[in-house]
This record gives C-alpha cells, structure tokens and sequence, in this order.
C-alpha cells in the first residue's frame, strides 16, 4: 500500500496529462483506504467510507473538467486549461480533494477516525498531488474565487477549530486554516504556496509523530501526559506554536511572505 500511494503521487506530480493525473490520484486514494480502515473499529469504517465518496466525487468532477476542456481545445495538457467552465469545476474538484470550505466536512471527520499515522499521511502526503495541480494549473484559474474560498477556509479553520476537545480534529481544522493561506497567494506567487506547504507539511509530521509517541488523543489525556516526558512536551508545545503561526518561530514566515506579496498586490 505504501509503494501504491507513493506511486499514485509520483504518477501526478510528474504528469502532464490529465489522464494520467486522474489515474495517479486514483491509486492513492485506493491505497490509503485500507490504511484508515486498518482497526476495523467502526469508526475507522465510517471514515474510510466518507473519504472515499468525497475522493471519488472529486476525481470525477477533475476528470469530467479536464474532458470539457479537451473538447473545447483539443488538448489534455495540465498547462493549457483555457476553458473557463472547465476552470470551475476544476476549482471545485481540486478544493474538495483538499478539504477547502465549503467542501471541508468530510476532513476532521476523517482524520479523528483514522490511526494517527493515518492522519499524518492524509495531512500530508495526500494534499500534496491536488497542491501540485492547483500549482500547475494556478495562471488559469479564477483569482476571485480561489481568493474567496482561501479566506473562507483560513477563517473557518480558525473558528471551528477553538471548540473542540479532539486532537484529530483540531489538526484537521488547522489543516484548512493553513490551506486557505496557500490558496490565496498561488494565483499571484504559487513558489509562496509551495514554501507554505513544505513548511506546514514538516510541522504537521512533527506534531502527529509526537502525539503518536505519547498516544495522546484527546486534550485532556494530552495534560496528563506531561510527567511521562517533559521534555517531549514541551518540544510539543513549541511545534504547536509555531504550528499556530506566533512570531518568532519559523510558522510565521511564509504567513509573513504571504501577507506580504498580498500587501504588494493591494490585496490585504
């Protein structure tokens, strides 16, 4: 399953045609599903079952923009989306495969049923082939609507994420708040979006691996946990902070650059 899915990106990430875009996103949602149902809990069921309605409905719609596009065009090259129709609904599928509001519902969901090694991958590794797209195909794409989804999701992200006692969902409300971030500037400096996403990607991987090794999964198990390794904890304690994007640690530049370029572009 894990060569599957590092496959299923590789095949993306490299690809130039729509095809064989769709085909890798295919192989990495059908190798991460048994992954998250891996307990056999239901809980874990419910999740892989919501991932792959939302996963499957995404992909459809990729493909069915890209084939509008094709037909307009004549061509399947990623680079080329000119269509605007096709541009939408390729706005949609890309937002849903990432978890953007207002396709953000499946996401914690997801993530709080899922292993938390699971969750790291989902957080990560996965929200890397649909970035890819959305950076290859960002000069096409409408920069009011990806500007309006951004500070919907950074916003939302933020909101829904203060009252929760789930670590899961936490994380995964800190996901779209960070995901509205990079949606906003690809359309203006999509290198700012990538920098954001390694970042955010090597944070995430810091905490989830954290919490795994303390198997804290919940807040209050969270407080308890602190006797067990100080000093863990408090590495912790500075990954979620910087996580949270505080001054002077390193979450707070690409938010700096961002603001910045959007300062430039009479935008903030």
């Amino acid at each position: 399953f894990t060569t599957s899915l590092l496959l299923g990106t590789t095949m993306t990430i490299s690809s130039n045609h729509w095809i064989m875009a769709w085909a890798g996103l295919e192989i990495n949602t059908l190798a991460i599903l048994p992954m998250i149902s891996k307990s056999h809990h239901p809980r874990a069921i419910e999740a892989a079952t919501k991932y792959f309605l939302t996963q499957a409905t995404a992909s459809a719609l990729l493909l069915f923009s890209s084939m509008i596009n094709a037909w307009q065009t004549g061509q399947w090259d990623i680079t080329q989306l000119t269509n605007p129709t096709s541009c939408l609904i390729l706005t949609s599928a890309i937002a849903m495969k990432l978890g953007l509001v207002p396709f953000h519902f499946w996401f914690p969901e997801v993530l709080q049923g899922a292993p938390l090694t699971t969750g790291l991958l989902l957080s990560t590794l996965m929200k890397f082939p649909p970035i890819t797209l959305l950076y290859m195909t960002s000069p096409s794409l409408n920069p009011t609507v990806l500007t309006f989804i951004a500070i919907l999701s950074t916003a939302l992200g933020g909101w829904m994420g203060l009252n929760q006692t789930q670590i899961g969902k936490i994380l995964a409300f800190s996901s779209i708040s960070h995901l509205g971030w990079m949606t906003i500037i690809i359309s203006y400096n999509p290198k700012l979006t990538l920098v954001n996403f390694y970042l955010y990607a090597l944070m995430t991987t810091a905490t989830f691996l954290t919490l795994n090794s303390t198997k804290a999964s919940k807040l209050s198990t969270l407080m308890t946990t602190w006797t067990k390794a100080p000093a863990v904890n408090a590495a912790l304690l500075l990954t979620l902070l910087s996580l949270a994007g505080l001054p002077p640690l390193t979450g707070f530049l690409p938010k700096w650059l961002i603001i910045q370029e959007l300062t430039k572009q009479d935008m903030a």
